[in-house]
């Protein structure tokens, strides 16, 4: 049995759904292949997309037309947007999901595209012929032929699951591990490494006394994440917070010799702020208590997630250091947490399209480059089939800039810096993070995704509707004469300085302390003429105004950036001409081989002083 595709996609995570769903939308024969068409897009850790700086992500991914924000909206029981009290970059959209229901939602949205097939197997290896990917071979020794193959296997390559002193070969709870690839790759010369994920108990939430926890209800007005007229909730689920104490940590200390982290079972890195629980107690012996997130799992069933409970001990301490918790005093455990063990590839071997250097036309997306979180995976997924798609059409590749997006962002520093650690995005990464905020995502994104065949037509007229909406209201705001006897009385009030002669309601708006509502009850007509506007865009004209100055400042620094990205470095540069740069730098610079200064700037190990030396040589 041999079939052709363009392009075969590895994986049903996260990852390969955004791959699936890009490839076949732009146009490209695509195959699915998994080991369980009823696990496609499941959420294998807590049931939530979004938060701090991942919700970004999921709106970016949403603006060039992916599916992710669909999907999230679809089965969402609960939306909040996080860190309101703070300035417009570090909004974050969260959604609250029902596990199963997000998992019918990809797969229906998969199976409505007219190019994309499934098969369920497992591939065990790629064919490859003179350095390029040619298809792959499965475990039932099928034959698929391909012009490119994108690998998103998340923890599956080598998985083994660890509880207490138990472990299993499986990429995740009920599902077996992936063998054969990590191998082959292996002798290609491909550098691997292990790392170390968890997740928590599931509990029967009929068993919680809910009454004696915090109630963590959604927003009054819930949003949505995509901008192509996602309903927003009408309903919604509360989530509850509650607290380890005293009585629980020392049910673990007194086991931690039976953890595998702290037995030596576990010799490999897990995520840093996303610790076990034990990692927590003995790193953090000074805390008295630690929040956990009570979350339910969907509309109509029993099963709660205990986000903030990763855990790894034998499930009979589980059980125990839970019961010990207020609130949890009757629990039942449906399923234990668990600890995971599974190769990754150094993605400091991947080009900034995620295909990989030494094999031309395979793609890494996800868990395999070393990250963690659903939204990081989902991302990876949609750039790398963009890139493989295009490459095969013979089309320019898209590389998202730092600037452009937080996309752009988690590629560079993976692709530049490598990790150690799964990595995990936050708005801290992100030194432009004034501009690559969630609100504007389809104003910054949707143009290049419709460009390029991804984002539909309905998608760019929105975007040009609100940029005209966006235009007529700031040159509104700049005509519109406001007296000092009408708003010195609110100055006043807020305890504001007063104003000695007519502004406009343009300079009046940029005071933090005057909100659009201020100036519209001033003046009723002009209340009414800005009432037919939505919501999103008399936000998004008050975002422009009130930090106008912060914009231009951090648009000048883009500018300053962007002159190294655009000086070139020659393919063929010969790095040991650079007799005074270090070491490191000179080893790093040959073997990465950068295309541009902004790039090699970024490079770990090379320093600012080294790039002048290479700026000095490129211009001479």
């Amino acid at each position: 049995m041999l079939l052709e595709y363009d392009i075969i996609v590895v994986g049903s995570g996260h990852a390969g759904c955004e791959a699936a769903t890009a490839g076949a939308k732009m146009g490209s024969k695509v195959l699915v292949i998994t080991m369980n068409l009823n696990t496609i897009g499941q959420m294998s850790c807590n049931p939530a997309m979004g938060g701090i700086a991942k919700g970004q992500i999921v709106r970016e991914i949403d603006a060039l037309g992916g599916f992710s924000g669909i999907v999230a909206d679809q089965s969402a029981i609960q939306f909040r947007m996080l860190n309101t009290s703070k300035g417009p970059a570090m909004w974050s959209p969260r959604t609250q999901n029902d596990r199963r229901l997000f998992s019918e939602c990809w797969k229906l949205a998969l199976e409505t595209l007219p190019n994309l097939d499934f098969w369920q197997d497992m591939v065990t290896a790629l064919f490859i012929r003179d350095g390029m990917v040619m298809g792959v071979k499965t475990a039932l020794g099928i034959e698929v032929r391909s012009r490119a193959v994108i690998l998103t296997n998340g923890t599956f390559l080598n998985g083994l699951i660890h509880i207490g002193e138990k472990k299993m070969a499986g990429g995740r709870a009920a599902d077996r591990a992936s063998t054969g690839i990590a191998e082959q790759l292996q002798i290609l010369g491909f550098e691997t490494g292990r790392m170390k994920t968890g997740t928590s108990p599931r509990v029967d939430g009929r068993t919680l006394h809910y009454h004696k926890m915090e109630e963590q209800l959604g927003d009054a007005l819930p949003g949505s994440f995509s901008f192509l007229n996602s309903v927003p909730l009408t309903k919604q689920k509360s989530c509850f917070i509650a607290y380890t104490n005293s009585v629980m940590h020392e049910i673990i200390k007194e086991n931690l010799a039976r953890s595998p982290i702290y037995n030596g079972q576990i010799q490999t890195q897990g995520p840093r702020y996303c610790p076990c629980i034990e990692d927590k107690i003995h790193r953090f012996a000074d805390k008295e208590r630690h929040q956990i997130f009570v979350e339910p799992e969907g509309w109509n069933t029993i099963h709660v997630y205990l986000n903030g409970l990763s855990c790894s001990l034998p499930q009979d301490v589980q059980y125990k250091m839970l019961r010990s918790i207020v609130g949890f005093e009757d629990l039942k455990m449906l399923s234990p947490g668990y600890s995971i063990e599974y190769d990754y590839f150094l993605p400091t071997q991947l080009h900034y399209t995620l295909e990989t250097q030494l094999v031309q036309n395979l793609y890494f997306a996800g868990q395999i480059n070393g990250t963690t979180g659903y939204e990081e995976a989902a991302c990876q997924g949609l750039m790398a089939a963009i890139n493989a798609h295009r490459k095969i059409n013979a089309l320019s590749p898209v590389v998202l800039k730092r600037s452009d997006a937080y996309i752009g962002v988690l590629i560079d520093d993976l692709v530049s810096k490598g990790t150690e650690e799964p990595y995990r995005m936050f708005t801290s990464r992100a030194e432009f993070r004034l501009l690559l905020r969630q609100d504007n995502a389809d104003l910054r994104l949707t143009g290049l995704g419709h460009s390029i065949g991804l984002a539909e037509n309905e998608r760019l007229q929105k975007v040009y509707k609100k940029k005209e909406d966006i235009a007529l209201i700031l040159n509104y705001l700049g005509k519109w004469k406001i007296s000092s006897e009408d708003i010195n009385p609110k100055l006043a009030a807020v305890g504001g300085s007063l104003i000695q002669e007519t502004q406009t309601a343009y300079a009046l708006f940029k005071r933090p302390e005057i909100d659009l509502n201020d100036l519209l009850v001033l003046d009723r007509q002009q209340a009414n003429a800005l009432a037919v506007y939505e919501q999103e865009v008399l936000e998004q004209v008050s975002i422009q105004i009130k930090y106008e100055n912060y914009f231009l400042k951090e648009k000048d620094l883009v500018e300053k950036m962007e002159r190294l990205e655009h000086y070139e470095i020659p393919a063929d540069f010969d790095y040991t001409l650079l007799k005074s740069i270090s070491a490191e730098a000179l080893e790093k610079l040959h073997k990465k081989r950068p295309a541009t200064l902004g790039q090699a700037s970024r490079i770990s190990g090379v320093s600012p002083a080294d790039i002048s030396i290479l700026m000095v040589y490129l211009k001479g």
